[in-house]
């Protein structure tokens, strides 16, 4: 067994754990404690990663029960993407965090690297009920994150989340008690196997706990109708607490993934339903982002709408079951989640130029008087929106080209319709936030290295995946046709012997 594969769990649980000691001790001590184990994670999940690109499977037992007893962990191409992206935008929000963000509240260094443990935890675990655990693991850090610094803004959003997560979880644990009680077991390489024999009487409950995952999947990404939560919180929260929160979404596609691929396949009775609503509910969540990026009256909540945007975006690609279709989203994922993020960070600069008028987007308020903010805006806003010859234009162009214009005549005109919308919304935000003459009187102060590197490197992270697209996309295609065949991922945990049950 590989034992690097709990590393990214490990060095998160003990940097917690140290920063909870050290809180008595001043804030230094914590930052250091986190940022070398954030670092460290980074670092092997950079080499987990490389491990993965091969094709090869890791797969830990924990305790060295046989399988499908016991708790696993799976490395495959899929986790190793987001294990990097996760803990690269982590890394870099962290960085920001430490100019005072972390001082705003209590106790941030012992629950972001929890957050972060949740999240890494999420995307290598091969089992059901502990996807559930680590999603609580994560969705407890994010509560008392999204609360740190208070005000009545952040504390409404933040209930707003609690409950409707609360919620979540009791339909999870639903769905786990149907699932376990029809098929006797949750890890995933075992339900997909025994899934595909059950019988006709138990295609019913089936079905149903089959849906109620996707609902609560559905939730976790914010998707049309569940995705009213999200811009609220992630506009309100602070800025490095928004920029890893913009992963958060993609924990909720990550596990959406593994549903339709390996769970519930297309050809079955409950993955075929599942294909055909999620399409729909692809575009309808394409266009509620794009609509609420144009109707945002602050620059935060038109990112947030843009998180929104993105999830349909993925969700777009991941619903045509195809190599093509999913290579796509894989290629898009990195690049909206580090480029969110990085406009995330970078809007709380924009806001302190401001003053007291901070990211509102009202007309006859002074401009910002930085050159360099305004680069840095114009960079973000023709990545996230999808303009030529960034990494957003091309991610995109590869969702459009998986589908012919006459076959995908509603996926054209959807994505191609919500990608204007949203370069209006960020036009009209650059003209308010940029354009005309300064005010002698309206610079606060110009922003500091610390502030702005995270979110430069983040925002470069488009220049990166725009060079490299070509292996990157090499990449996402054989992830594509790793997903669509399941039977290497079910040998890897389950045995050779195992293949011989399945139908």
């Amino acid at each position: 067994m590989n034992h690097w594969l709990m590393a990214p769990l490990l060095l998160p649980l003990v940097a917690g754990m140290v920063n909870l000691l050290l809180s008595g001790r001043g804030i230094n001590g914590q930052r250091w404690v986190s940022l070398a184990s954030t670092a460290g994670v980074l670092a092997v999940s950079i080499g987990l990663l490389g491990k993965a690109a091969g094709g090869a499977m890791e797969v830990y037992w924990l305790g060295n029960w046989p399988p499908p007893f016991g708790i696993v962990l799976v490395l495959d191409r899929l986790s190793g993407l987001l294990l990097v992206t996760t803990n690269l935008l982590a890394l870099l929000s962290l960085v920001h965090a430490t100019d005072g963000t972390d001082r705003r509240g209590h106790n941030f260094h012992v629950l972001y690297p929890v957050q972060l443990l949740g999240l890494n935890g999420a995307f290598l675990t091969g089992d059901l009920f502990n996807l559930f655990v680590f999603f609580e693991v994560l969705l407890i850090a994010s509560y008392c994150l999204a609360l740190h610094g208070g005000g009545p803004d952040r504390v409404r959003a933040g209930l707003h989340y609690v409950v409707l997560n609360l919620i979540g979880s009791a339909l999870f644990l639903l769905a786990l008690g149907t699932l376990y009680g029809l098929m006797g077991t949750l890890n995933m390489a075992d339900l997909a196997l025994k899934v595909g024999v059950a019988s006709q009487e138990q295609a019913a409950p089936l079905r149903a706990g089959g849906l109620l995952l996707v609902v609560v999947f559905g939730l976790k990404a914010a998707i049309l109708p569940l995705h009213g939560w999200l811009p609220a919180l992630y506009g309100s929260v602070l800025a490095p607490v928004a920029a890893l929160f913009a992963v958060m979404t993609k924990v909720g596609v990550y596990a959406i993934i593994r549903t339709v691929t390996l769970i519930f396949p297309p050809e079955g009775a409950v993955g075929h339903m599942i294909a055909a609503v999620l399409p729909v509910l692809a575009l309808l969540t394409l266009a509620a982002g794009g609509l609420g990026a144009l109707a945002a009256d602050r620059l935060r909540l038109l990112i947030a709408s843009l998180v929104v945007l993105s999830v349909g975006t993925l969700l777009a690609g991941i619903g045509q079951m195809t190599s093509q279709g999913i290579a796509a989203a894989l290629y898009y994922l990195p690049h909206t989640t580090l480029v969110t993020g990085g406009l995330f960070l970078l809007a709380e600069p924009i806001a302190h130029q401001r003053g007291a008028w901070a990211d509102r987007l009202d007309r006859g308020v002074d401009p910002v008087g930085s050159t360099g903010l305004a680069m840095l805006f114009f960079l973000g806003a023709v990545a996230v929106a999808g303009l030529p010859p960034l990494s957003g234009f091309i991610g995109k162009l590869l969702l459009l080209r998986s589908v012919p214009p006459v076959q995908g005549a509603w996926l054209w005109g959807v994505v191609l319709g919500s990608s204007l919308l949203s370069l209006m919304a960020l036009s009209r935000a650059g003209n308010v936030l940029f354009w005309g003459k300064p005010a002698l009187d309206a610079d606060n102060g110009a922003p500091g290295w610390r502030q702005l590197l995270p979110a430069t490197l983040l925002l470069g992270a488009s220049l990166v995946l725009t060079v490299a697209a070509a292996p990157v996309n090499r990449f996402t295609e054989a992830t594509a046709r790793q997903l669509l065949g399941p039977r290497d991922y079910i040998e890897a945990v389950l045995g050779a012997e195992a293949q011989g049950e399945r139908p």
